[in-house]
């Protein structure tokens, strides 16, 4: 079944993605399914007009299920919890889309979202679809400068912000951040509507800032605005490598109808089932699994503002699947380590009732498969990895459960998602044969809900992205495919390690240190070496409880990798930590250790968790003898 619909996808993608564009509502059909005239960039549903909040909300209180919650907000950090059913959700979307327009804010129109995990995020981003304003939610708590970079990229009319964020016990003022990221940036935003919360009320500006509760219960209801399929949705920033954000486009069209077959075929998620994504409306994970997919789709989505650990405990996770009785459920694997390692043997898991439960899906960096059969073992339903980036907006490699559940593969997001035809790819462009490794590209056209370019930088766009491989789009990820067509995706190209002329894939070595049974998560860099280049090095954090010497455990990892990838692995060094260091999101900030580590120039990312993890691995890297910088 599946090979059938993928090669359907792969030689006829005009019918394809017509067929699929049926379950989204047209104010008017396209002209042409795609777009080839200004190759390499595509464009989809070319004559197409749509309303993406009228596909969302709109349509479903039309249909009968205005009465279904649409929206489930959970707030451990506040002790709130509030359901909004499709008809409560459409009214406030209309009712800010008042305030917006109330405002000046029209069509094309940039507009911030600058929030923490509240249901008004999810009501901003609806308001500005529903009047054709693109939204650009950067995530909250962002330091003041990142955020000065992205009004000064997206030239935002108006900022939609709170007066604080809570993470865990600490309060984050956003109205100080706001207020300083403002002042730096060279362009000046007309307004800023602000949510006030109790815990840590904002000082209004006078003239430029209005309030949320006030400004939205005088506003009067807007209706949807026609727009193109080929218009903008929203602006999401990405890093950029030359420290200017990337700001990824995603059109209207395209996306609904992509993130709408994507709910039905990858997630088998069915009309009024629960879903709940773990994730942070700020990210790729957000903007389309917590908000769009699942409400074009009809479901019941949860917004968390929470932890996985912490808020209150290990149990976190658990309590909300068994609350909420959620169907389907989408985290990062960074969220279940650090559940396993607080609760290695599952007793929280244990305590819940979570018989509603169907299928656990990951992403957001590689899982490593002792985290995937950790996580399978303790819930008993299948775990299923998929692989995807900002970028494309939704999987370009899963096991599509919706069409048909093939074996799972520990370490493996397993099968192109249809639409995406995926390559690896040699240095010179020729396709590698199964089992060899290779940069991983897909060949063009990407698919619909796909970047079509960057904000304002088509040129930029095209020599990141389209260069280095003309027909193709290189994903800046590398690995292999195996015999059965599974991909392996191994790390970042940047993350693999040249060891006297050997081509070595940090996940390939993960993958056997996470195997020993003391290692709660592990993260490997290159660094620099005068004989051979570069030598692996393992940084380590052990789960709670373990009592045995760092440097007992450390020859048994350095055996470990030696019998499973070999001498030439030259693996002879491990520096035990407490953390990783990780940005909100869960990735592993590798390139800023291994800078760490050969005592080179580096900044703190803007998005990393808790900067204090830093100074613990340069003191870890000391004492092996790296990180030779005085100012370490």
């Amino acid at each position: 079944m599946y090979q059938d619909v993928y090669r359907y996808s792969i030689d006829s993608p005009e019918a394809f993605w017509t067929e699929a564009a049926e379950d989204i509502y047209w104010v008017k059909k396209w002209d042409k399914v795609i777009d080839d005239s200004q190759k390499p960039l595509y464009r989809w549903f070319v004559g197409g007009e749509l309303n993406m909040c009228y596909n969302a909300v709109d349509r479903h209180v039309e249909n009968g299920r205005g009465e279904q919650i649409a929206l489930i907000y959970d707030s451990p950090v506040t002790g709130t919890m509030k359901a909004f059913s499709y008809i409560e959700l459409c009214d406030q979307a209309a009712r800010f889309a008042g305030v917006l327009a109330e405002q000046g804010i029209t069509k094309g129109d940039r507009v911030i979202i600058y929030m923490p995990m509240v249901p008004e995020a999810v009501v901003a981003m609806l308001a500005c679809a529903r009047i054709g304003a693109i939204h650009s939610v950067v995530f909250g708590g962002f330091a003041a400068r990142e955020l000065a970079a992205r009004i000064d990229d997206a030239k935002p009319k108006l900022i939609v912000s709170a007066s604080c964020g809570i993470e865990v016990k600490r309060v984050i003022d956003y109205g100080l951040l706001l207020n300083e990221a403002i002042e730096i940036s060279n362009n000046k935003p007309e307004h800023c509507i602000i949510l006030q919360r109790p815990q840590n009320m904002a000082v209004m500006k006078a003239g430029r800032d209005l309030d949320w509760h006030e400004a939205i219960a005088d506003a009067k209801p807007v209706n949807c605005v026609p727009v193109s399929a080929t218009d903008p949705l929203y602006i999401l920033y990405t890093s950029g490598t030359t420290g200017q954000p990337k700001g990824v486009v995603r059109d209207t069209g395209g996306y609904a109808v992509a993130l709408q077959w994507s709910m039905k075929n990858v997630y088998d998620m069915g009309p009024g089932e629960v879903w709940w994504t773990a994730s942070d409306v700020g990210w790729v994970v957000g903007h389309s699994y917590i908000v769009y997919a699942p409400l074009l789709n009809g479901n019941t989505t949860v917004i968390y503002e929470g932890k996985p650990v912490s808020t209150p405990d290990a149990g976190a996770f658990w309590r909300v699947i068994s609350q909420h009785r959620v169907k389907g459920f989408f985290t990062a694997p960074t969220a279940i380590r650090a559940i396993k390692r607080e609760d290695p043997r599952g007793n929280y898991c244990n305590a819940n009732d979570l018989s509603s439960l169907r299928t656990v899906f990951l992403a957001g960096e590689r899982c490593d498969s002792n985290t995937l059969k950790w996580v399978n073992d303790i819930l008993k339903v299948p775990v299923i990895d998929n692989w995807w980036q900002t970028e494309t907006g939704w999987p370009i490699v899963s096991n599509c459960m919706g069409i048909e559940k093939l074996p799972i593969k520990p370490g493996s997001p397993a099968v192109p998602v249809p639409g995406f035809n995926v390559q690896v790819l040699d240095m010179d462009g020729s396709v590698k044969t199964a089992g060899e490794s290779g940069n991983i590209a897909v060949k063009l056209p990407l698919p619909p809900g796909c970047l079509p370019t960057l904000w304002n930088a088509d040129e930029r766009y095209k020599e990141t992205y389209l260069k280095t491989y003309p027909g193709y789009y290189l994903t800046w990820d590398a690995g292999y495919q195996d015999e059965d067509g599974y991909f392996w995706i191994m790390g970042r190209i940047d993350d693999i390690i040249n060891t006297a002329g050997h081509r070595l894939s940090t996940g390939a070595i993960e993958e056997v240190i996470a195997s020993h049974p003391d290692v709660a998560e592990c993260a490997v860099i290159g660094v620099a070496d005068e004989l051979k280049g570069e030598l692996s090095l393992g940084l380590v954090v052990l789960k709670d409880g373990v009592k045995r010497s760092h440097e007992e455990i450390a020859a048994e990892i350095i055996k470990l990798v030696k019998n499973n990838i070999g001498p030439v692995a030259a693996f002879k060094k491990v520096a035990m930590i407490s953390n990783l260091p990780k940005t909100r999101s869960g990735k592993v900030l590798r390139s800023t250790m291994r800078k760490i580590a050969d005592g080179v120039d580096y900044e703190v990312p803007a998005t990393i968790e808790n900067p204090a993890v830093l100074k613990d691995v340069a003191k870890s890297l000391v004492e092996l003898g790296y990180a030779k910088r005085k100012d370490t």
